[in-house]
């Protein structure tokens, strides 16, 4: 621990604890040196693994311990209190998405960390999906002309499972698979098409289902850099944790890119000849290099490879599109 990265990890009651949890446990040069949540008792398994002390209060955690380095989580409507506290207390941070449960708490927040100068990660993991590479490398130089991605998890049922009711209610969570697994692709669609300002044109949202006060189903229209963009989400898929009902194309000037399953993507050119490259093509398993490499980043003086700015912009296409077809029970 003496020269290692402290950190800490806060709201371990959240789902995706593990993907930050682990990596940290298995790199070298990293400590988890404490880790907090308002309920004790779901902190404490988590600091047995991790081999540190809990805390109900992440406050006083990060008062006694003094980390280098935090991995902030919990509830959506419990980050712009967290994300102020780390910024004033000068402790740089990664904070899960969205921030916040809606545009005035993550622009205030990132509006905060910039004249403070903060180290704020966002983990957008898609931006190190291979999908980017392999873009740039089989159809450089070509315009983007369309994109869809259909990403549809698994039931709502899961987070009762996994005790995180709270995402299933629009106060807490600010509203549902948009806010929570389509701002990946909508900000990709920025990576995508660099410098290109997307607007809403059209937005679905439905809570058929499930019936509650978030959607459990979302289609959002974009338009931005001459390109046309279709994003459907949804927690409708009778699957485990991770298996995703999942699809995405993508058509440039003379190629058509098409993902299948999760880990193989399809390039055919205007020839009609095709090819296949293998690789990750779902959330999970990037967490670990987002870990490794923000990390790395702070310690050698670069800003994250996003940031709340970016979370800013994914959360200006969520807001709109929430209304453009608000829900009737909301």
């Amino acid at each position: 621990e003496k020269n290692s990265m402290r950190s800490v990890m806060i709201g371990v009651s959240h789902g995706h604890v593990p993907f930050y949890l682990d990596p940290c446990l298995d790199l070298p040069g990293v400590a988890v040196v404490g880790v907090s949540d308002e309920d004790l008792s779901r902190a404490e398994p988590v600091a047995v693994r991790a081999g540190c002390p809990a805390f109900a209060d992440y406050r006083e955690m990060c008062a006694k311990l003094r980390p280098d380095f935090a991995f902030a989580l919990g509830r959506h409507c419990d980050m712009p209190a967290l994300g102020r506290f780390l910024i004033e207390a000068r402790i740089p941070f990664a904070m899960e998405k969205p921030c916040g449960t809606s545009l005035a708490d993550v622009h205030a927040l990132a509006a905060l960390a910039h004249t403070a100068g903060a180290f704020a990660a966002i983990p957008f993991v898609f931006r190190y999906c291979d999908l980017v590479d392999a873009l740039r490398e089989e159809a450089a130089g070509e315009a983007v002309q369309y994109m869809t991605f259909k990403f549809v998890g698994g039931l709502v049922d899961r987070y009762r499972q996994a005790r995180c009711a709270w995402m299933l209610d629009r106060a807490t969570a600010g509203g549902g698979p948009l806010i929570n697994l389509g701002v990946h692709f909508l900000d990709l669609c920025r990576v995508l098409l660099p410098g290109a300002r997307f607007e809403v044109t059209a937005a679905m949202m439905s809570n058929n289902q499930a019936g509650l006060s978030i959607e459990d189903h979302a289609v959002v229209l974009l338009q931005g850099g001459g390109a046309r963009c279709v994003i459907e989400t949804g927690y409708l898929y009778p699957a485990p944790h991770s298996v995703f009902d999942m699809h995405y194309s993508i058509r440039t000037a003379r190629h058509y890119f098409a993902a299948r399953d999760a880990t193989t993507l399809e390039i055919s050119d205007d020839m009609r000849a095709r090819h296949a490259r293998e690789m990750v093509l779902i959330n999970a398993p990037l967490y670990p290099i987002f870990v490794a490499d923000t990390l790395r980043r702070l310690e050698h003086g670069e800003k994250p490879i996003a940031g709340l700015d970016d979370m800013v912009e994914a959360m200006r296409l969520v807001q709109d599109a929430y209304a453009l077809s608000p829900l009737e029970s909301a």
